[in-house]
């Protein structure tokens, strides 16, 4: 395969170059002629051609760098139901006016995956636009993702991606399925909204707050954070059954999503 430009370190260029990892991509999207399809990060338009494959009702290919579209433009000019658009996908996600239940592919720019995601999660408006996310991480993003309490990899990130997401890992890719070759190997997950969410918050951002608060010293135990949320209120520690002389790693991402609940009440 030609390449007509290097990859831009600064905007976390790999392109998927292997056809079978590909064509496995795109299995788990169950495109039909109904289906409206968000690619983030088209890069040379190899997905994407595989999508076109597929014959869905309308294809929006993302990609933020300019020569890159342009070339997407010539490339797949005759094909009236793709529309490439030269933006950055997070001055996109927030938009009112999106198509409704699309299926979202990317190969995530590696530098960014992790703010795309949460862009994506922390949407006002829910159940969101998509029905299905289909991302590619580094391995170690994903990971962080999938972790249980009480491993290292537990985080945030961990907490808010369960939120309000059903995930689910299909399988491993080899760094030698890209070009440039990456330094480490990648996963695809997929994420499918929960609809029916006995934690959901009138703001995503109780949340962020809670989560960014209490993992501020991963090492440390939580009561000195916690009182900065709560200001030793006793009714709450009470209400939560919580042992804060635990760490932040040690507790289930229920407990996360109850102490937002019962932050965002004190906002109210």
């Amino acid at each position: 395969m030609k390449f007509l430009q290097k990859a831009k370190k600064s905007l976390g260029q790999n392109f998927l170059i292997d056809n079978n990892i590909i064509n496995k991509i795109i299995e788990i999207g169950n495109i039909n002629n109904n289906k409206t399809v968000l690619e983030i990060g088209a890069g040379y338009g190899n997905l994407t051609k595989a999508i076109i494959s597929r014959a869905p009702k309308k294809i929006f290919a993302v990609e933020k760098d300019k020569k890159l579209a342009s070339l997407l433009e010539k490339k797949f000019k005759n094909y009236k139901n793709l529309k490439i658009i030269n933006r950055d996908i997070l001055n996109i996600i927030e938009e009112k006016n999106l198509e409704q239940n699309m299926v979202v592919f990317g190969n995530l720019p590696y530098n960014i995956s992790t703010k795309i995601l949460a862009s994506l999660i922390m949407l006002k408006n829910w159940p969101p636009w998509y029905d299905v996310l289909i991302l590619m991480f580094q391995k170690e993003v994903a990971d962080r993702i999938l972790a249980k309490k009480q491993t290292k990899e537990f985080s945030r990130l961990t907490v808010l991606s369960n939120w309000r997401l059903e995930i689910k890992k299909h399988f491993n890719v080899s760094r030698h399925c890209f070009f440039p070759k990456p330094k480490i190997n990648s996963t695809l997950l997929s994420f499918r909204p929960k609809i029916d969410n006995p934690f959901n918050l009138k703001n995503p951002k109780n949340l962020e707050k809670v989560t960014r608060v209490l993992f501020s010293n991963r090492r440390k135990m939580i009561n000195k954070n916690f009182n900065k949320l709560f200001e030793k209120k006793k009714s709450i520690i009470k209400n939560l059954n919580i042992d804060l002389n635990k760490r932040p790693g040690e507790l289930s991402n229920e407990m996360f999503y109850k102490i937002a609940k019962q932050y965002e009440k004190l906002s109210d």
